[in-house]
């Protein structure tokens, strides 16, 4: 079974958050962990907006240990298809068309992806 950890998870981990624990297993297991590279633009953009360069570094040499999934054309054309039709924005429609074609479960923060088919949806700690 893979898992997909979308960037709410991963800055949640990162900041050590009241939900942390709930992303910790699959982040440091990274074996059956799968990252977008999308992810990575989003993650790595806002560490390095809030905590500078060397930061973001660290954060994204820890998201490579895991494998990294580039998007192809095919799962860019699903992934259009699928925000059409769950109306995602683009970044999320990605994370989940990779998802779908690992046949990962997507583990997120993000009520973007509330209801929707192999997502395991944490609910923000206030």
């Amino acid at each position: 079974m893979l898992d997909l950890i979308d960037s709410s998870g991963w800055l949640e981990y990162f900041a050590e958050g009241g939900n942390a624990d709930q992303f910790a297993r699959a982040i440091e297991s990274s074996e059956g962990l799968i990252v977008p590279t999308v992810l990575l633009y989003e993650v790595f953009k806002h560490i390095l907006h809030r905590s500078g360069q060397d930061e973001a570094l660290s954060k994204y040499a820890l998201m490579t240990e895991a494998v990294v999934v580039a998007l192809d054309a095919q799962m860019a054309v699903e992934a259009a298809r699928l925000s059409l039709a769950t109306r995602l924005p683009i970044a999320d429609s990605i994370i989940l068309a990779t998802a779908n074609a690992y046949g990962a479960t997507i583990w997120t923060q993000d009520r973007h992806f509330q209801g929707l088919e192999r997502v395991r949806y944490i609910v923000r700690d206030a």
